[in-house]
């Protein structure tokens, strides 16, 4: 059953689709902001949908409240036939780096191919081009071998769950594994982070399937990093370019609607642009460390009066006797682990809440990447009652998951587990900064800033890649905007902001 659906219909002062679209077909609902009213540049118009109760507000609003509400049944994957060899390419030039040393001007072939397991690739080849890709610095843990077969041990991804994992892989050129691509099939859009529930409301609008779709991601993780795995060799950008023209050959061989690239790199993203890739923008917050040696000189950066709301909602936590404790590798015992699941299932059994992830990732992951988990326990007396799950990368401490014990309420736990104790952590750490997760804007009051998120759009019909191309314009400009909205909001002061302007 469809919910609330939400039309962005243009300009023009008139309530028919007809009539306010210069294309064929008509993309529904704005972005999926946090409902906050701000002052735009262009205008909504939130109408009525056919049978569906909407919002509505007249289009020579310039200020006006954005609201989003999810949408869509469970759905499950159609076996689909794919090939295994997706093409050989010849690489051209030469090999000043000496990786192939019997004839470095020799043109060299390569093949692209799907697999079906992780397991099928070896933890040491992976990991070197997820290494590779990126300064090791900035090493993305979700990107490794231990993470991502973490999830398929765990069946945290499978079919039952609409989604069906395959590997992209570029075969061997003298020993080395030069590429991997996570892909997936799925028949949802839960878990991405990315909403375009309202696209799919189009096509089956219009009598087209939007499901299934081809996702280049990271399953449940909203973290930008990169997204081609590419070692760093004479011939990476014309792998680059075969792997992307492969992956549209593939998205068109399946017959799926779309190929969508989560959360790319801004480099990523800039590349796919001139391959036909839709762009797209999101936001989330990150706290920054400008060399903190403890948390109450951060908070000296704050505005009186925000710092003085922060050590008020810490001090709530001793006044309930609650312990907080940080644990990391071998101090993360399977009792922990345990209660933890049930925080996490306690968060996803609420409302359009999914439960993604099995008992045993939790285990699972924790034995293969304990030292780069940091798991923030609260405790009341002999009992945990609430946790945050965070992953520590090269220069960034990751929070992903929250969970409490459902029968009691402790005010600010929530603050503190995942965002007070992240700062202090990631201050302990030397860590450049802390990615607090999707949505949120209660974070920016606590010292977190708005930042970009990209995402990349392949849509095989024209039709509908037109219209939604048009909707992105839009959906940019109030991003932008937004964006500076909250940068007027912060609490800190101004000269503060010198150093660390919009992105």
């Amino acid at each position: 059953m469809a919910g609330v659906a939400v039309e962005v219909l243009g300009h023009r002062n008139c309530y028919s689709p007809a009539t306010t679209s210069t294309s064929q077909y008509h993309v529904k609902r704005p972005p999926r902001w946090p409902s906050s009213t701000f002052r735009g540049h262009s205008h909504l118009l939130l109408k009525k949908s056919g049978s569906r109760q909407c919002l509505e507000a007249p289009v020579h609003a310039t200020v006006f409240t954005i609201r989003a509400v999810f949408w869509g049944p469970r759905k499950t994957v159609e076996p689909r036939e794919m090939d295994v060899l997706l093409g050989t390419f010849v690489l051209t030039g030469s090999d000043p780096e000496g990786l192939v040393k019997e004839d470095r001007s020799k043109p060299r072939k390569i093949s692209l191919s799907v697999i079906s397991s992780i397991s099928e690739v070896s933890s040491e080849g992976w990991d070197a081009c997820a290494a590779d890709g990126t300064a090791a610095e900035r090493l993305n843990p979700f990107i490794t071998h231990g993470f991502l077969s973490s999830l398929e041990e765990s069946k945290s991804c499978c079919k039952g769950w609409g989604v069906a994992i395959r590997f992209l892989v570029l075969s061997r050129i003298a020993g080395h594994l030069c590429l991997n691509v996570l892909i997936w099939i799925c028949s949802h859009s839960y878990g991405e982070f990315v909403f375009d529930h309202s696209w799919a409301d189009a096509y089956y609008s219009y009598g087209s399937q939007y499901y299934p779709k081809l996702q280049c991601c990271v399953p449940f993780t909203p973290v930008t990093g990169q997204r081609i795995l590419l070692l760093r060799t004479w011939f990476k950008d014309q792998v680059f370019d075969k792997l992307v023209w492969a992956l549209k050959e593939l998205t068109a061989k399946l017959q799926v609607s779309s190929l969508h690239i989560t959360f790319p790199s801004e480099d990523e993203w800039e590349q796919m642009k001139k391959h036909g890739f839709l762009q797209r923008i999101g936001m989330q917050y990150h706290w920054i460390n400008r060399n903190y040696r403890n948390f109450d000189e951060f908070l000296m950066d704050m505005k009186q009066s925000k710092r003085k709301n922060v050590r008020q909602e810490r001090k709530k936590i001793s006044s309930q006797k609650l312990t907080m404790k940080r644990l990391r590798g071998d101090e993360i015992k399977a009792k922990h682990w345990d209660s933890f699941y049930k925080f996490y299932k306690n968060t996803t059994d609420n409302k359009w809440g999914r439960a993604f992830l099995t008992r045993d990732f939790f285990h699972i992951v924790g034995g293969k990447m304990g030292d780069r988990v940091l798991l923030v326990v609260a405790e009341d007396g002999d009992e945990i009652v609430a946790g945050a799950l965070n992953f520590i990368g090269g220069d960034t401490l990751y929070g992903r998951l929250w969970g409490c014990l459902p029968r009691v309420y402790y005010p600010s736990l929530h603050f503190e587990a995942c965002y007070y104790q992240a700062i202090e952590a990631a201050i302990e750490m030397n860590l450049q900064k802390v990615e607090a997760g999707a949505q949120g804007e209660h974070k920016i009051q606590r010292g977190y800033l708005p930042v970009t998120t990209y995402s990349c759009h392949y849509i095989l019909d024209e039709g509908f890649r037109r219209a939604i191309g048009e909707f992105l314009v839009r959906e940019t400009d109030q991003a932008c905007c937004l964006i500076r909205f909250f940068f007027e909001s912060f609490p800190f002061p101004k000269n503060y902001l010198r150093h660390y302007p919009p992105r």
